[in-house]
């Protein structure tokens, strides 16, 4: 992937309204712009067409799971020290596509070693990973890419965590959302980019995972970022399941 290219690039973030996207230009000869989408669909099909895509939220779904989670989210939880609770575990393919809560945890369960139910932090992203899983292609594996936040605040901040949480009782954590507003005004983004109102159904925090996603966007387009595992490992679709940074 080159940035000759890529006419823009993309970080994304879901949000309670659908998906809170960040575009910036590969040159840099154009701010970034915010967008908001109901679909994730819609941003595959917005006029910009971004690639890549660095999207926060789980791709690719084993049949099984073995141990606490997919093999990127037990990677990359020890390099968040106190964040490693951000990194939800995600129940295998079956439990994903339940609508009850009661029957994913009974679905993960069987299909996992030791059986593990779901949390409700995962459950809630469930819609979510579905919406994406619906449009996954090995082809599309290409153009779109799972990052996660805290792992991109952890990469660009030179291999360490942020030292705040980001929330504190499912609340903005006001010390936690600055320091990483003052991370992204150092690697260029403006603050008043950072501090702009955002639409309804998404909040400060959602703008800020997408605009550490799209720098990761950036790092995917320049052929810098690193997925983990790596390789990738492949669900039964044969889409690819890694975490990149």
């Amino acid at each position: 992937m080159s940035k000759a290219k890529a006419k823009w690039i993309a970080g994304v973030d879901g949000c309670r309204s659908g998906w809170l996207a960040v575009l910036r230009d590969p040159a840099g000869d154009r701010p970034p712009q915010l967008k908001h989408y109901r679909r994730f669909a819609d941003i595959l099909e917005a006029p910009e067409a971004p690639d890549p895509i660095a999207v926060d939220m789980p791709i690719g779904l084993p049949e099984r799971i073995d141990g606490p989670g997919r093999a990127p989210e037990k990677l990359v939880r020890p390099l968040l020290g106190a964040r490693q609770s951000s990194v939800f575990s995600i129940p295998a393919r079956a439990a994903v596509l339940c609508e009850d809560y009661r029957e994913a945890c009974r679905i993960a369960a069987r299909h996992s070693n030791p059986p593990k139910r779901v949390s409700k932090q995962a459950f809630n992203i469930f819609p979510k990973i579905c919406e994406i899983d619906a449009l996954i292609t090995p082809r599309l594996c290409t153009r779109i890419f799972e990052v996660h936040p805290e792992v991109a605040f952890w990469r660009l901040n030179g291999g360490q965590p942020m030292s705040l949480p980001k929330k504190v009782k499912s609340r903005g954590n006001p010390d936690g959302l600055e320091e990483r507003r003052r991370l992204l005004e150092r690697l260029g983004y403006a603050p008043s980019f950072l501090t702009q109102a955002t639409p309804p159904g998404a909040g400060a925090d959602d703008l800020l995972d997408a605009c550490v996603c799209a720098l990761i966007a950036g790092r995917l387009a320049n052929g810098l970022a690193c997925p983990m595992p790596d390789p990738p490992e492949r669900d039964a679709r044969g889409i690819a399941i890694a975490i990149w940074s």
